[in-house]
């Protein structure tokens, strides 16, 4: 029996328990979530995952926690999953919209008041996160900036499709001052194109929480440096 499939025998077993857990008894659902984990590592070790609360049906995320190296193992477990009523299994973190408050421990970010700079070398795209708070050196802030990025992204994008990412204060001197209106980035228009044929409705990067997930996602070749909000 391989791997994949001694996982799903096991979440078979548990399947009624992982549905009904409940979230407030946290000794119950860490001695499950436990028992879950070692399931899951002994396909690959930094696997992880995610449930969605709980409904007419639940959603079971695999993630590789942003390893790649791990992304075959995420792809390979999801395919082998079994007829499961009532679950969805998906792959990678999923975009989330709205994107939460990303929390840990007494730090907590709310996406809002995160500011990025989108950079191109004319192949890949690269990220500056300017994050209040934020200090280097501080593993917490890491920990809480990529969940933010594949909440906004998705974790397969963020890894596949972004090159640098670096996580500054938000006071930092490379943020440059002021945030450009919709109509500043109408005006180039050959980066424009590659996003969307119908420009009405462009996002306000002010007001939509889409917006990076959009500029980054649908645009492929870059001429321009973006400033905005999540």
């Amino acid at each position: 029996m391989n791997a994949q499939r001694k996982f799903w025998n096991w979440f078979l077993q548990h399947e009624a328990t992982l549905f009904d857990f409940d979230p407030e008894q946290e000794a119950e659902r860490e001695k499950l979530f436990d028992e879950l984990a070692g399931a899951m590592q002994e396909v690959h070790p930094t696997l992880t995952f995610e449930f969605s609360p709980k409904s007419t049906t639940r959603e079971f995320v695999i993630s590789a926690d942003g390893i790649k190296a791990a992304f075959p193992s995420v792809v390979s477990l999801t395919d082998a999953a079994p007829s499961l009523p009532g679950w969805q299994v998906t792959a990678f973190r999923p975009r989330r919209d709205p994107i939460n408050i990303v929390s840990l421990g007494p730090k907590k970010v709310d996406t809002r008041d995160v500011q990025f700079s989108l950079l191109t070398d004319g192949k890949t795209a690269g990220l500056y996160l300017f994050i209040p708070g934020f200090q280097e050196g501080d593993i917490d802030w890491k920990q809480i900036g990529y969940p933010m990025l594949d909440e906004a992204l998705g974790e397969f994008d963020v890894e596949t499709k972004l090159g640098m990412i670096e996580m500054l204060l938000r006071e930092h001197p490379r943020r440059e001052s002021g945030i450009p209106s919709p109509s500043c980035l109408r005006s180039s228009t050959t980066w424009l194109s590659n996003l969307r044929g119908d420009l009405e409705g462009f996002p306000d990067p002010g007001k939509s929480g889409r917006f990076l997930a959009e500029t980054l996602l649908q645009t492929r070749e870059f001429n321009t440096k973006v400033m905005g909000i999540f």
